[in-house]
Order: C-alpha cells, then structure tokens, then sequence
C-alpha cells in the first residue's frame, strides 16, 4: 500500500510538471536511467529503413529490359502481362551491363527513376535467400543446403527476414540492434516498426518498438496495448498512467509518454506524403520520429514498415502498376523529407521482399519464383548503377529453376552485411548479422560509400 502511494505520488508529480512543461522528454526514462550512464553514444546519427514489398513483388515487371533483343524475348515469355517497350522509363547507369543489356524501370517509378539518374539510388541484382553458393545443378540434385521452405510465402518471409539458416525468431534487424544498442542513450528507440511482424527487429537483446501512422501501439502501454495519437497531450498520457492500478504499467507506459513528448516537441515536417497511401504515411511517422531523434537519445535506429499486395497472381498489369506508384510516391517523399532534415546523407532505404516471381506469366498474373531485384535508396547510395549479377533474360538458363524463376546469384547475407558495415557494425560482429557471410566471395556488394 505504502509502495502504491509512492508511485502515484511521484506518478502525479510527474504529471502536474509535465503539464507545466517542466518535465523533459529524458527526465522520465526510468528504464533508461542506467543505461545511459554507460552507454558510449555515437558521434553522428544513422538509420537503415527497411521496406517490405510483402507478397512477393513482380521483378520482371519492375525492372525490365528495353534493348531490342532482351526486350523482344522479355515480351515473348511474358506475352498478356508485358509492358509496352515505349512507356518505359530508361536507366542509364554510370557502368554499362555486359552483353549489351539495358534497363528500365515501371512506367509508375517517375520519381525513383529521378532519384537513380542523380545518383541518390541503386539497383541490386537478382538477390535471394541462400545458405551457400548454389548452382543449378546442385538445386536440382540437392547437393547442397538450401533454403527452408522455397517458394513459400511464410517460410521465405522468415528466410529473408532472418536470414535462410538462423532460428526464425531473430532478425538481422535485430541482430544490427544488438550490435550498436550502446550507441544509443536509450536503447528502446533502436528498433521501431510500424507492422505486427517483428522478426526482422527481434535480436537477442533487442525488441521492436511497435508504432502506427497516427500514434503509438505499445503492447503493456497505458491501456495495456493502447493507440496513442498526436492529439493526446503529454499531461493527458501521464494522468492515464497515474489512474492506472496495474502494477507493471509504469515500466511499460515510459517508451510510449516518452516518445509521445518527443514528437509533440519535433517541428512539423514540410513535406507532402500523399494522404490515402499507406506506406508514405508509415514513412511520415519515420520521418516524424528521425527528426526527434535529439529528444529520443538515439544515434543509430533501425525502422520497418510495409506495403502490401503483391501477391500478384492474376491481374497483375492493374495491381502492380498501382502498387509501383504507390511505392514511388511514398519513397520519393520520404527521401525529399530526408533532405529537408539534413540527413539525406545518414538515412539508407532499402527494399526487401520474401521472393521475387516467374518470367513466365500465368494467366493475367505471375507465380512465386525465388530471385528477385531490390533497390536501395540514400545519400551515403553508391547511386546510378547497378549492383550483382544482371539475369541472362530467357526460360531454361543456368538461373533459371523451373517457369522462369530465378536461382539467386547474390544472397540476403550480402546484402545485410554491407547494409551493416555502413551503418557501424564492426567486422567482428558482421557473423552474428549475416552467419552465411563466410561462405561468399566480396561480401561487400559496393554499392555504399564508406
């Protein structure tokens, strides 16, 4: 009883200060207390933002050849489902491709198409899960480890999301947080999504801090798993957390009245995120909260958010070129609000997705196939080039595992680790990201800057 008094006591004195705008953001983390005390901050700030094209994106149809020859056999295999050669939007990269072949993007990727040509984006190859370097004839006879679960939405998530031979319960994400957790005054704000699925931030020390697009959801938080939205004021959130008879809540309301202060002291970003697209809105939060990161206590930050719908099995010219202008209009956005918080150069966005889909169509649609091509987005981007091994365009390659899938030559831990290495992750600690790193050759796929 006389524990009880106490809390809501100082509960309440918090409250009535935070009211009078006494209370600092930092004064209230109890949890962070020690912490920051041995943390060993950063002298710079960085974020990776990852972004997940869930449901298995069309590669074909996002990147896709326009010289004369590639593109006729693109067109061959392709038929129904084929971009027209002249609405495409052509990439002319600082180093020429072998064999002649050129690339386009998506007619909907305007933005991103700018963002390519002035050197602020990247193109990576036909990367996939691997647990070693596989050729075509070791898929077909098994004669190496593989994958789990290929072709399969959930297994290839978790595959992707923390990488193909590691436990599914931790992420490289995670396993990033884990790495630079004492980077940051508050190790809470490291790893922030604003989806349910947490894998990909979950590392042994580090759990993802769930947020939405008009607040906070924090499991344990004021209303046990409560949305806490930007018209709820600090004093409000803190009178909540005093009236409250549960016991734990203190310990787990912080992070949210915490951030909450935090965003309501961050200045309103200028930039325009289109209203009725999910994914700008989940990058407007990102934004919000890279701009509070003085207030949040944080140097380095990990974020996860996701566009849905790719799972394009029929109608797939109507859905994915919706889902590309979608894609286009929130990154490009995100990376304009980037620049007007002067950190263009400290935030890297990149893409992933559980597989990429078959050249060959099926229907009006495509089926799940393996390799895929992501893009990689920032000012710190080694940008207007591509990256990995350009795909032979054609059915019965030395890729190609059935329909028109493709073998991946570049693997998740690659391009973990070279997202690692330029975030701060030291060489020692690059195993515990990638644990497949060993097995590849030059690791370092090059298209960061140092």
């Amino acid at each position: 009883m006389v524990n009880e008094l106490s809390r809501r006591a100082f509960l309440q004195r918090l409250s009535y200060l935070a009211g009078a705008g006494v209370v600092a953001p930092m004064a209230i983390n109890f949890s962070a207390m020690n912490e920051a005390k041995a943390a060993t901050t950063a002298s710079d700030y960085k974020a990776l933002v990852c972004v997940v094209l869930d449901g298995g994106n069309d590669q074909a149809n996002t990147l896709i050849p326009i010289d004369a020859s590639n593109y006729a056999t693109y067109r061959k295999i392709r038929q129904d489902i084929a971009l027209d050669r002249s609405t495409l939007l052509p990439l002319i990269p600082a180093t020429d491709l072998a064999g002649g072949l050129k690339w386009g993007f998506n007619p909907n990727l305007k933005r991103l198409n700018s963002l390519f040509h002035l050197k602020k984006l990247a193109v990576l190859q036909n990367v996939g899960s691997l647990v070693q370097p596989t050729s075509l004839d070791q898929y077909k006879n098994r004669s190496v480890a593989l994958p789990r679960g290929l072709f399969a939405h959930f297994n290839q998530k978790q595959n992707w999301q923390s990488t193909a031979s590691d436990s599914f319960r931790e992420g490289w994400g995670g396993k990033i947080g884990d790495a630079i957790l004492k980077q940051n005054s508050h190790g809470a704000f490291s790893c922030i999504s604003t989806d349910d699925d947490t894998v990909f931030l979950t590392g042994e020390n580090t759990n993802p801090l769930k947020v939405t697009s008009d607040g906070l959801k924090i499991t344990g938080g004021i209303e046990k798993e409560s949305s806490v939205s930007g018209a709820m004021t600090f004093s409000e959130a803190m009178n909540n957390l005093v009236n409250s008879s549960d016991d734990n809540i203190v310990a787990n309301s912080t992070n949210e009245l915490m951030m909450l202060s935090a965003l309501q002291n961050a200045k309103t970003i200028s930039t325009k995120f289109p209203a009725e697209n999910a994914l700008a809105q989940q990058l407007k939060t990102v934004a919000s909260l890279i701009k509070a990161r003085d207030n949040l206590g944080v140097k380095r930050q990990i974020f996860f958010v996701k566009l849905k719908g790719f799972d394009t099995h029929n109608d797939l010219l109507g859905r994915h070129s919706t889902l590309m202008r979608l894609l286009d209009d929130a990154l490009g956005s995100f990376y304009q609000a980037t620049e007007e918080l002067g950190v263009s150069q400290n935030v890297t966005t990149f893409t992933m997705s559980e597989f990429g889909r078959t050249l060959n169509s099926y229907g009006n649609g495509s089926e799940h196939g393996w390799g895929g091509h992501h893009i990689i987005m920032g000012g710190a981007v080694k940008g207007r080039d591509f990256y990995g091994e350009a795909p032979e365009i054609g059915l019965n390659t030395a890729i190609d595992v059935g329909q028109g899938a493709w073998l991946p030559t570049t693997s998740i831990d690659q391009y973990s680790a070279t997202l690692a290495k330029w975030f701060g992750v030291s060489d020692n600690n690059l195993a515990m990201v990638a644990p497949n790193l060993h097995k590849f050759k030059n690791w370092d796929l090059g298209f960061m800057s140092s």
